[in-house]
């Protein structure tokens, strides 16, 4: 029966590197998230929407269940917002010129973001709601 590998087996270490582009991998996606927020407009208002929510939620102080409805809120219509930029970015890289499939993948990825902004003003009027409109 063969023995168990020792932490330090090279079978249980990491391959050299791995670390390194693990974080390279962070630094991208940041760099990602900037370079859309500069670019984008919609983007833009997002993220004063963000600041306002979040200040109006620490205003209110907030409940731990209403800070993660809120939190998963704000998170999906950023990532909604950022892949609707990433396919406009590789559909006009793919189609410059107009196709009606390139207009079709635009639409559907910005009516993605039409979804999740809509779930996210839900969530808000919901959690926000009986806050600012007490009865």
């Amino acid at each position: 029966m063969a023995e168990p590998a020792s932490p330090t087996s090279p079978r249980l270490r990491p391959p050299e590197g791995l670390w390194r582009r693990r974080v390279a991998s962070f630094g991208h996606a940041v760099r990602g998230v900037w370079a859309a927020l500069r670019s984008e407009v919609h983007l833009q208002v997002h993220a004063v929407a963000t600041v306002v929510v979040v200040g109006l939620g620490f205003y209110y102080h907030l409940a731990r269940l209403e800070w993660a409805l809120v939190a998963l809120a704000v998170a999906g219509v950023w990532a909604a917002e950022l892949v609707n930029t990433a396919i406009e970015a590789l559909t006009d890289l793919a189609s410059p010129a107009y196709h009606p499939l390139a207009g079709k993948a635009k639409d559907v990825a910005a009516g993605a973001v039409l979804l999740a902004a809509l779930g996210a003003l839900v969530v808000g009027a919901l959690v926000f709601g009986p806050k600012l409109f007490p009865q």
